[in-house]
């Protein structure tokens, strides 16, 4: 009991510190990044605290699965070089007594791991693909602000507006420019507003000109008008058909396409990884203590994207159809979790050999 509580409580403490260290990291990534995708226009400025929201929440699989990791390394490392895993060795304790320990510590993660790569992770990237599209597929007139140039939805007109109220639907010195079917036009107005007919909705332009370039046919035309309406192009937002990744488990099943299943056994994959990751932390650490905690760290930092790495990849060759994907978990997973448990076994003999001198069963005998 008390080697099982001094080692969930010292695994507690590394996971938090670990976990803390990598969220501030990788959350400062993201942050940088979704500003740049603001900056480009693909999300709304003022969302972008929703938008690393979700990205978070998208990703908090990876990052539990990589603190666990770590911070199971970590304190076995700590227990090695400070001789404490010998003294526990010499007390009856094995390597192996510390599987029961660690799983009590990690069940609730490894299930939360499991709930969020399998539903989390498809419902935060439906919520930044519907913000994502949403503010792509805006309106003109949500897109023209004072003072600034804007394009239009489909890349084919610019609009200024010195001063407005959009609120009111009025506008005060207007400049819009389109490019259509070979013909530049530029038109000027002094003021304008927002109307609707039929379901469709209207920029009226009043006391304005109009100016048409037809550059191949050397043609110039200026025009001079009270009112001239456009169009502006507002139908009712349509969110594109989600792909896999914004599918939750069992829509993917009920379309059994290879690009489903890839996703689909992508996800399980990451379940089972967090689960093979545990069993390859417990037999990493080194027991020599004057080896330090570099190499183990080392280690765990390369075992740990090369496993994910192949797990992102076996999601490709599913979806090229090159395996299924059962034979794939098959195939990639479970090679990985008897080389967790084979090494951990070897550490196991190790230990018996390390923590007990040689010849000592035999002299022991003798003097009985």
């Amino acid at each position: 009991m008390l080697f099982d509580s001094a080692f969930r409580r010292e695994l507690a403490r590394y996971y938090w510190a670990t976990l803390v260290v990598l969220t501030i990291i990788v959350l400062t990534v993201w942050l940088i990044r979704t500003f740049g995708d603001a900056s480009v226009g693909r999300f709304n400025p003022q969302d972008v605290g929703m938008v690393l929201g979700y990205t978070m929440m998208s990703n908090l699989h990876s990052l539990f699965t990589l603190s666990l990791y770590i911070a199971l390394v970590s304190t076995l490392s700590r227990m090695y070089a400070d001789s404490e895993m010998v003294i526990w060795q010499s007390s009856g304790k094995s390597v192996l007594s510390l599987l029961w320990p660690t799983l009590r510590f990690s069940w609730l993660w490894l299930v939360a791991i499991t709930a969020l790569s399998l539903m989390a992770w498809p419902w935060s990237n439906q919520q930044i693909r519907e913000m994502r599209e949403r503010y792509e597929k805006r309106g003109d007139i949500e897109r023209i602000k004072p003072g600034q140039f804007q394009e239009s939805a489909d890349g084919k007109r610019v609009f200024f507006i010195d001063n407005s109220s959009l609120g009111d639907k009025n506008a005060n010195r207007i400049f819009v420019m389109a490019q259509e079917n070979n013909t530049q036009t530029i038109v000027t107005a002094q003021t304008g507003k927002i109307e609707t007919r039929d379901r469709d909705r209207f920029f009226v332009l009043q006391n304005g000109q109009r100016l048409e370039i037809k550059p191949a046919k050397n043609e110039l035309k200026v025009i001079d008008f009270e009112m001239h309406a456009s169009k502006i192009d507002t139908l009712p937002i349509q969110i594109s058909a989600f792909d896999a990744q914004s599918m939750q488990p069992i829509a993917l099943l009920e379309n059994p396409s290879p690009v489903n299943l890839a996703e689909l056994g992508w996800r399980i994959g990451m379940a089972i990884a967090a689960f093979n990751l545990i069993i390859l932390a417990l037999a990493i650490p080194f027991i020599n203590p004057r080896s330090g905690r570099s190499g183990s760290l080392i280690l765990t930092i390369l075992s740990f994207f090369t496993y994910y790495n192949l797990v992102n990849m076996s999601k490709s060759w599913i979806a090229s159809g090159l395996i299924s994907m059962p034979k794939m978990l098959v195939v990639l997973h479970v090679p990985i979790l008897l080389l967790a448990f084979g090494l951990l076994y070897w550490r196991q003999q190790q230990g018996l050999i390390f923590s007990r001198p040689k010849g000592y069963s035999t002299h022991h005998t003798a003097t009985a």
